[in-house]
């Protein structure tokens, strides 16, 4: 009869199961504890899968020998037939428990796969209790194998209604905490497989992005294990385990998803110009023709349309120069807002200008290759990761992804954009996205509109705006020490 410690016991594996979260683990503990009940000698434990019965976990009390506990399967065991002559095979495809009191007294099953065994190892099985696994769906998962129930005076006895009973519950709590985890970890996989993919379209759109969210999210994971260097130094309060570094990098993997409704003409801008240059030049192209036609007609003498076409040709070698200039000059700017004033007036009173509105501004940006509206527009990616993650189903583990998505460009000082949130809004995981964004952005190699800074000075841009107090002390501290141990 089970002792009160018995059911004690069975109630603490019970609690174990519902909490652990890796499958060997679970295995594991069934195959010690279920040993641990029955009071038997040996025991091995089967995982199904390929259609094929797979040797998990052997032990052998009496002869000091246990086998697969360091997680690999023991592949150097002879292959048990899923057949009913065989008992293990019986129990696989019934599911039902198989309960033999003496093997070698039993005409019930074929035993030679045992008999054999035991005239190579020396040992001697007598009782035997195979208990099968299924999941929710029906599935079989393994089978657990007894042998030798052991009194105190080291006596053989046979497996008693309760060992069935006892082993058969402890296989059916394994297999639904088994079940659970597969479930949680079937609905990881998808997640993540869909981030993969949406992650994939956002940096395949544009030739200049490609490896932007991999490094975000690489970046994000080393400063995650960084603070848990501080946390075990007692430096920091906070820690990242498996589950919290996982969503970390779902985050980082979703932070530009709204860059999917960004107009390419503007995510893929190289050049203040970009695209839009070829069309100046034929308009240039255009007016030379027209200022030698008029030159032949009478309208303009040969000096003054050399001098309008030397105009023209000084303007394109100023816009050729500063094209792609990241930081525009003084001069520059000057030259450009004059030169845009020059037009050319046709003989029936058409009015072509040397530069068109857009191109005019365009051309005075004084930093990088978007006018405000374009910068806009670019910013706005933000706001749609936002509202394209908010039609997304996220659970309740996983319901601040979104968030930290969305809130990378945010700054602890409240100078950040969309929403101009401030430190006590911005959780770490939102803080280090933001510091891996801005330290990918200036190193990256892959844009050809700006060329990237060195490791060295990105730290100096990353500390000025730390002293400014939009960026964490402690993050960027940890990427320096990153940078330094070239972790990155």
């Amino acid at each position: 009869m089970l002792s009160y410690r018995d059911l004690e016991q069975i109630l603490n594996i019970g609690v174990q199961l519902s909490v652990e979260r890796d499958k060997d683990q679970m295995m594991k503990l069934l195959f010690t504890e279920a040993m641990n009940l029955t009071h038997c000698d040996a025991a091995i434990l089967y995982y199904y899968e390929d259609r094929e019965l797979k040797y998990q976990y052997m032990n052998t009390r009496s002869m000091g020998k246990s086998r697969g506990l360091d997680g690999e399967f023991i592949d150097d065991m002879p292959r048990v037939e899923i057949v009913e002559r065989n008992p293990v095979g019986y129990a696989a495809v019934h599911r039902e428990i198989v309960n033999v009191q003496d093997v070698y007294h039993s005409d019930r099953f074929d035993f030679s796969l045992q008999k054999r065994y035991d005239a190579r190892s020396g040992y001697h099985t007598q009782s035997m209790l195979i208990v099968p696994m299924e999941n929710n769906s029906k599935e079989l998962i393994g089978l657990i194998q007894l042998m030798n129930v052991m009194d105190e005076d080291g006596e053989i006895l046979p497996f008693s209604q309760e060992h069935e009973m006892v082993i058969y519950t402890l296989s059916s709590l394994t297999s639904i905490a088994w079940t659970n985890v597969r479930y949680v970890r079937d609905l990881s996989l998808q997640i993540n497989s869909f981030v993969e993919a949406m992650a994939t379209a956002i940096d395949e759109r544009t030739p200049y992005n490609g490896t932007h969210t991999r490094k975000v999210a690489e970046y994000s994971q080393i400063l995650a294990d960084k603070i848990n260097e501080h946390y075990k130094k007692g430096e920091i309060d906070q820690y990242f385990d498996r589950d919290r570094k996982e969503k970390l990098e779902l985050a980082a993997s979703l932070h530009d998803i709204g860059k999917m409704v960004v107009p390419r003409s503007v995510m893929n801008r190289a050049t203040r110009l970009d695209k839009d240059l070829s069309v100046l030049e034929s308009r240039y192209a255009l007016l030379r023709a027209y200022y030698r036609i008029d030159e032949l007609e009478g309208r303009y003498t040969p000096d003054e349309a050399k001098e309008m076409v030397d105009l023209l040709n000084q303007g394109l070698a100023v816009i050729y120069r500063i094209e792609d200039v990241e930081i525009l000059e003084d001069k520059d700017y000057d030259y450009i807002q004059e030169f845009s004033k020059n037009v050319y007036k046709s003989k029936t009173g058409e009015i072509i200008p040397f530069l068109t509105e857009s191109e005019r501004r365009s051309l005075s940006v004084r930093k990088g290759t978007l006018t405000q509206e374009m910068r806009h527009l670019m910013e706005s990616h933000v706001v749609m990761t936002e509202k394209i993650l908010d039609k997304v189903y996220f659970s309740r583990s996983y319901e601040d992804v979104p968030k930290w998505a969305a809130q990378h460009h945010e700054f602890l000082d409240g100078s950040g954009y969309p929403r101009g949130l401030t430190a006590r809004n911005l959780d770490i995981e939102s803080r280090i996205l933001t510091v891996s964004d801005i330290y990918d952005a200036l190193t990256s190699r892959d844009r050809p509109y700006k060329k990237p800074m060195s490791k060295e000075k990105a730290l100096e841009v990353l500390w000025e705006m730390t002293e400014e107090g939009k960026l964490d002390r402690r993050l960027v501290q940890m990427i320096t020490e990153a940078v330094e141990e070239e972790l990155i």
